[in-house]
C-alpha cells in the first residue's frame, strides 16, 4: 500500500468482503489476506471467486477464502447467502460492503427495484441487518461501507427512489452513494454498545470498471488508469485501514477520505432522514422492524 498506517494481525478473525472478484473489492481482500484473515469472498459468479481465492491462498499469509455466490440484485439470492455464512461461522469481525453496479440504462431487478438502488444501497442494509447478530457474537466487529465523493452532490427523493420519472446514471449513483453514507450513520446509533462500529469511505477515484461505466466510457487498458484514476490497490487502502487499524478502533459513524476521516455532505448528517431511509429500506426488504441487536 501506499501511506503506511498501523494495521492489526487479522488472524482468526473473519472478514466477509462483497464484489471482491476485481477492483476495489478484489484488492481489498488481497489486503485483508495479506493480514492473515480468513476471507468470505460474495461473488455473483461462484467460478470467479474461487479463482480469486485461489490466486490468494498461492501468497501463504492466510487459510484460502470460503467463496459465497449470491447476485445482490436479488433479495433471495441475498438471504440465501446468508444462511450459508450463517452456517458456517457463528462469529463474524468485518464486513465490508464493497459491491456495486452503475447500469447506462435503468433496469429493474428481480424484487422489480431501479437496479442501483437495490444493489448500491439495499444489498448492504439486507446484507448487514441480517448478519448483525454474527458481528455482535464477534465483537469487536467493524462494518466498512464503500461509499463515493459523488455522495456530496446526491438527494433522496423519496416519492422517486426507484427513478421512474427520470433515470440518469450519474445522478442516480450520487443518491444510492448517499444513502450508503445516510445508512451507516443511522446503523452507527442503533448498534452503538454493541461492539459493533460503521464507518463508511470515500475510495478516491479509481481506475475501475465501475469508474468507466460513471463516466460513461470504455475501459481500454491502462489508458482510465493513466488519465483518470489511481490503481485499485490505491483504492481499497481506507477500507482495509478502517477494517484493521487499531487507531479506529471504537471509532464509529465517521466518513473517511484517503484514510482520514472527513465532513461528509450536510445533508448526510440529518437525524430525520437517516431514519426515514432506514425505514423505508426495512419495508422494501420485507422487514418488520429494525434488526438492530
Amino acid at each position: 500500500m501506499g501511506n503506511a498506517a498501523p494495521v492489526s494481525d487479522l488472524t482468526g478473525r473473519v472478514c466477509v468482503v462483497t464484489g471482491a472478484t476485481r477492483g476495489i473489492g478484489r484488492a481489498t481482500a488481497a489486503g485483508l489476506s495479506a493480514l492473515g484473515a480468513t476471507l468470505v469472498l460474495v461473488c455473483r459468479r461462484r467460478e470467479d471467486g474461487q479463482q480469486v481465492a485461489r490466486a490468494l491462498a498461492e501468497s501463504g499469509h492466510a487459510p484460502e477464502a470460503a467463496v459465497v455466490a449470491a447476485d445482490l440484485s436479488s433479495q433471495r439470492s441475498i438471504r440465501e447467502a446468508v444462511d450459508v455464512i450463517r452456517d458456517r461461522f457463528p462469529r463474524l469481525h468485518i464486513l465490508v460492503n464493497n459491491a456495486g453496479v452503475i447500469p447506462k440504462t435503468r433496469e429493474t431487478t428481480v424484487d422489480g427495484l431501479e437496479m442501483q438502488f437495490a444493489v448500491n444501497h439495499l444489498a448492504y442494509f439486507l446484507l448487514t441487518s441480517l448478519l448483525l447478530d454474527r458481528l455482535q457474537a464477534g465483537a469487536p466487529s467493524r462494518v466498512v461501507n464503500v461509499s463515493s465523493g459523488a455522495h456530496q452532490g446526491g438527494t433522496l427523493d423519496f416519492a422517486d427512489l426507484q427513478s421512474e420519472r427520470r433515470y440518469d446514471p450519474v445522478r442516480v449513483y450520487g443518491r444510492v452513494k448517499l444513502a450508503n453514507v445516510l445508512f451507516t450513520y443511522e446503523l452507527a446509533r442503533r448498534v452503538r454498545g454493541a461492539g459493533i462500529t460503521a464507518n463508511c469511505l470515500h475510495p478516491g477515484v479509481i481506475a475501475t470498471r465501475l469508474l468507466a461505466d460513471y463516466m460513461n466510457v470504455p475501459l481500454v487498458g491502462a489508458a482510465i488508469a493513466r488519465t483518470f484514476g489511481g490503481s485499485p490497490d490505491e483504492g481499497s487502502e481506507t477500507s482495509v485501514y478502517l477494517a484493521s487499524s487499531p487507531e479506529v478502533e471504537g471509532v464509529t459513524g465517521r466518513y473517511f477520505v484517503s484514510m482520514r476521516e472527513t465532513r461528509s455532505s450536510p445533508a448526510s448528517y440529518d437525524e430525520r432522514l437517516q431514519q426515514r431511509l432506514w425505514e423505508e429500506s426495512a419495508r422494501l426488504t420485507v422487514q418488520a422492524g429494525a434488526p438492530a441487536p
